[in-house]
């Protein structure tokens, strides 16, 4: 099965499960499904960073400060939030990740309710090659230089930004 086939739960404005498609039919129609998004920290403290592969379907060769994706059909977040960590760093064992908030994201024909965690990776890291071309660790400071030279995934750069504004509040 390729990721394209991957069966999603289709949801409302509410996050209300309303049908199921395939992950390539969600994409290509603009069908609003759920997503994670996981803020990974080396045990210095520092973001994983990351270029995803030229071969992603939705936003190829671009950065992105979050590993995750989407949810599938009967999947939880909290599930699909280890399960998509695990996968992209290239461990097993890790925390299960802590939920701090949901957003819905809708931009460009894509739209999807996200939910935002955050997890302390401090085993070492062999990131999936068929998700991850290139990976680093940055602290807060080099993160925040590069946000305007780099080209980000639109949704996780929302992600960050809420993100920031989420723990300024707290």
């Amino acid at each position: 099965m390729t990721p394209s086939d991957e069966i999603l739960d289709i949801v409302d404005e509410n996050d209300e499960v309303v049908g199921q498609a395939t992950r390539g039919e969600a994409t290509a129609r603009g069908l609003r499904h759920r997503c994670v998004f996981i803020e990974a920290r080396d045990a210095e403290g520092r973001i994983f960073v990351h270029r995803r592969t030229a071969t992603k379907l939705v936003f190829p060769s671009h950065y992105d400060m979050f590993v995750g994706g989407v949810v599938g059909a009967g999947e939880t977040y909290d599930e699909a939030a280890l399960r998509e960590a695990e996968e992209e760093l290239g461990v097993s064992g890790l925390p299960r990740p802590e939920p701090l908030f949901k957003f819905l994201y809708d931009s460009d024909g894509h739209s999807w309710w996200s939910y935002v965690y955050q997890v302390r990776c401090e085993l070492p890291v062999r990131p999936q090659v068929e998700e991850v071309a290139w990976h680093t660790f940055l602290d807060d400071a080099e993160l925040a230089e590069r946000l305007g030279d780099w080209p980000w995934v639109p949704d996780g750069l929302e992600g960050h930004h809420r993100l920031r504004a989420f723990r300024e509040a707290s």
